[in-house]
């Protein structure tokens, strides 16, 4: 076995979501296990030395190609009892010095366009993939804990920082666009007079003296997001969401 370089007690997962005009997204990859098909969030252990920030990166780069992607720490995850299942047991035997170890893992999230990125699977991950996160996936560890409060505190920093859903839309966008977006976000449907009267008090989102065509409805007005008003209206707290 080669020298081992990394700090066994500490790893990083990540969850990055992906929106692709229609709903969000989770970024999967499936392990490299013999006669197992486990699904798991892109993670690995920290090397020595390794700063958090760089280890996530580097570990998202890895294992799926991702790079340039603008991730943050959301929660430590330490459990004593986070690896108890036999085929994860198997899995980090083969891979691990010392697959007994206790592991504190530190979970960082994005949330991106998925058509602004390519992904491929490398090191142990056989696959990548994007899943939607209305189908359940059950995952190895306690992945489905870390992406279920990854998916909870990103969504209630976009309520607070509405900039992170608009760096989602094209320059110019429809209300529908718009719409479409926050229905994926919060996961339901939302009342389409109601969207558009509250989202249209905020001065941050500009009428264009353009509108779609060759389209097969009536023609949309565009929209863009003004990135200065909103930096004056925010810290005025002048802006209204859900």
């Amino acid at each position: 076995m080669a020298t081992f370089h990394y700090n066994p007690h500490i790893s990083v997962d990540c969850v990055i979501f992906g929106f692709d005009d229609e709903k969000i997204n989770i970024l999967l990859i499936k392990r490299k296990q013999i006669d197992k098909k486990v699904y798991a969030l892109p993670g690995d252990l920290v090397k020595k030395g390794e700063d958090l920030d760089v280890a996530a990166a580097r570990i998202l780069s890895e294992l799926t190609g991702l790079s340039n992607v603008y991730q943050e720490q959301f929660k430590t995850f330490g459990s004593p009892d986070r690896i108890q299942d036999p085929a994860d047991i198997e899995w980090l035997k083969s891979i691990r010095e010392h697959p007994e170890a206790r592991v504190i893992t530190v979970g960082y999230n994005a949330i991106i366009k998925t058509n602004d990125f390519e992904i491929h699977a490398s090191s142990f991950a056989e696959e990548v993939m994007w899943h939607p996160i209305e189908k359940p996936q059950k995952l190895a560890f306690d992945h489905n804990d870390i992406a279920n409060t990854g998916w909870a505190m990103l969504r209630e920093k976009i309520k607070r920082e509405p900039i992170v859903a608009f760096n989602l839309l094209p320059k110019k966008f429809t209300l529908r666009q718009l719409q479409t977006l926050y229905e994926a976000i919060v996961g339901n449907e939302l009342d389409k007079r109601n969207f558009r009267k509250r989202m249209l008090r905020n001065k941050f989102i500009v009428p264009l003296d353009e509108k779609e065509q060759n389209v097969s409805h009536k023609p949309a007005q565009y929209f863009a997001f003004d990135k200065e008003i909103y930096k004056e209206d925010f810290a005025k707290d002048q802006w209204f969401l859900f």
